[in-house]
């Protein structure tokens, strides 16, 4: 009876990859075990935005785009390049960002703290709302 139980547990888990979650237990898996070749400069982009050094951060993110990354990471990448244009009055290349961004992922959303920021919020919602 033991026997089968590994079996019924990967078949239950091809299963779940066909759904959103699945699909996002399989890109982290993809991203650990498989880095992209610009993970890491995308991961230092990250570190600088947080810390607000957004000049550098902008410069990573880039370089990451550049050099590679999964189609979860682009979104993220081009999604902070964004913000940082927003942030710096540049509405033009903000647009440009979200607009790639949501080319990558045309279901993308803005997590809840994000939508409510008064300035790339209503512009992300018009791009959106744009395409």
């Amino acid at each position: 009876m033991m026997r089968w139980l590994p079996g019924v547990a990967l078949a239950a888990l091809l299963v779940g990859c066909s759904t959103d979650a699945g699909r996002s237990i399989r890109t982290t898996f993809d991203e650990i075990f498989h880095p992209t070749k610009g993970q890491s400069t995308l991961n230092a982009g990250l570190r600088q935005y947080d810390d607000g050094e957004y000049d550098e951060a902008a410069k990573n993110f880039q370089g990451a785009l550049d050099l590679g990354l999964s189609e979860r990471q682009q979104v993220n990448a081009l999604k902070h390049l964004a913000f940082i244009h927003c942030a710096s009055n540049r509405e033009r290349q903000c647009r440009e960002e979200f607009r790639k961004a949501l080319t990558v992922d045309p279901k993308l959303t803005l997590a809840p703290e994000e939508a409510g920021h008064p300035v790339w919020g209503p512009i992300f919602r018009s791009v959106k709302a744009g395409r």
